[in-house]
């Protein structure tokens, strides 16, 4: 194991009490955020690998009012980086994992090895993505979506640009938890058919500025509490502003 990999453990190991307390208490559905796990230094060779929005690794979600962003397709590890590929696969990892499980109360966690609906993201001036739940399968693994994990790759980015992660309460009816997408900062939550999240105000940053995150999901084969499942079949994301439907 690598130095840097048993120095972010450490560090996730001394928050993990505080972490899990914060996790099951969190409104309106369990979530942390866990700021500096990772070494800063780590973290900028992360934004200097990031691709450049010409880059061919990206794909146009623009579905107007819905989402509007960039996303990587990553087909395989080889798509993917060097230092960024070691930060996704620690992530990915058994060791990261069963801390992962202490902290969220969920055993038997499943990375995804195709990265279906995750790596990079970066949404532009103007981007957005509507308030929504998860889809809630993996349809090549056959498995459960329980948790987002997000790492936010934003060098100083301002309050006034928008792009915080709003996070819903189970009536869709406002945002009870806004959580700004700074630097070096790992938010988990629990995702089901209840879990409302987006950032759904046009960004409003610099046209050379970015929303940037890398985005990974973990999974289960069992399935998710009676109470978390509202649709018992699987499903894409569910968008707010389609009252619920997915995308065609």
């Amino acid at each position: 194991m690598k130095k840097w990999q048993v120095e972010t453990l450490t560090r996730l190991d001394a928050q993990a009490i505080l972490k899990s307390k914060e996790f099951s208490t969190a409104s309106p559905f369990p979530h942390c955020v866990i700021d500096d796990l990772f070494d800063g230094s780590l973290i900028d060779e992360i934004v200097n690998e990031f691709p450049s929005v010409s880059d061919p690794i990206w794909e146009s979600s623009n579905q107007e009012q819905i989402q509007v962003k960039l996303r990587s397709n990553w087909g395989t590890d080889e798509d993917i980086a060097p230092v960024t590929r070691s930060v996704v696969h620690f992530l990915n990892s058994g060791a990261f994992m069963k801390r992962l499980s202490v902290i969220c109360g969920i055993d038997k966690l499943i990375s995804d090895p195709y990265y279906t609906g995750g790596g990079l993201n970066c949404t532009r001036r103007g981007g957005l993505l509507d308030v929504h739940v998860d889809g809630n399968w993996h349809h090549a693994m056959g498995v459960h979506r329980r948790l987002n994990a997000i790492l936010y790759l934003n060098k100083e980015w301002q309050t006034a640009w928008g792009g915080q992660l709003e996070l819903w309460d189970r009536e869709l009816s406002h945002c009870v938890t806004s959580i700004a997408p700074r630097m070096n900062r790992l938010i988990v939550f629990e995702t089901h058919d209840f879990t409302y999240h987006g950032h759904p105000t046009p960004l409003a940053c610099p046209s050379d500025e970015a929303r940037k995150s890398l985005i990974l999901y973990y999974y289960t084969a069992l399935p998710r509490p009676e109470s978390q499942v509202a649709m018992s079949k699987p499903h894409r994301a569910m968008w707010r502003r389609l009252q619920l439907k997915e995308l065609s």
